[in-house]
């Protein structure tokens, strides 16, 4: 139960970052929506990092 909270969070956080980096390249914020826009695999691959070895 505990690692399925977990795994939520870091679903979450890469939504939320998706969406928000969408947002501002479409309100003309390119290079800030790019940068938002890195964040999302990058919460991913911690998340997957963070919950294997809590796996172990």
């Amino acid at each position: 139960m505990n690692l399925r909270k977990a795994r939520s969070v870091y679903l979450f956080g890469s939504g939320v970052s998706f969406i928000l980096s969408v947002s501002l390249w479409f309100l003309g914020h390119k290079e800030e929506g790019i940068f938002v826009g890195v964040w999302v695999p990058s919460i991913l691959s911690l998340g997957n990092l963070m919950l294997s070895t809590a796996k172990e």
